[in-house]
């Protein structure tokens, strides 16, 4: 019965792989709203609008934003995601320095 468990589970997975990403969102949707978890938190997506959406984000002083193609499926062998920074982010300096302090003694 494992076994069978096991080789569904990389069935899902290949299938997923191979599902567009709003697909993936959509049940990931779903996923979390089923759980019915307090801690879980399902982040919207936002399509059009960029400009505006990235000025906004700049005006909240938040990091940036990741720019996916709706109808992309999951890569292995390359990124299909663009990061697009808030030069301005008030957090970013010194950051790094900050994260490798908690990795290594953490």
């Amino acid at each position: 019965m494992d076994e069978l468990r096991a080789i569904r589970a990389a069935q899902v997975r290949l299938y997923l792989r191979r599902t567009p990403l709003i697909k993936r969102k959509a049940r990931l949707c779903e996923l979390v709203r089923r759980s019915a978890c307090p801690r879980l938190l399902y982040a919207q997506h936002v399509e059009g609008a960029g400009k505006e959406f990235f000025n906004e984000i700049c005006r909240c002083d938040l990091e940036g934003i990741v720019a996916k193609r709706k109808m992309g499926v999951y890569r292995e062998d390359r990124s299909d995601w663009i990061k697009v920074k808030n030069k301005t982010y008030s957090q970013a300096e010194g950051r790094h320095e900050l994260l490798m302090r908690r990795g290594r003694s953490g």
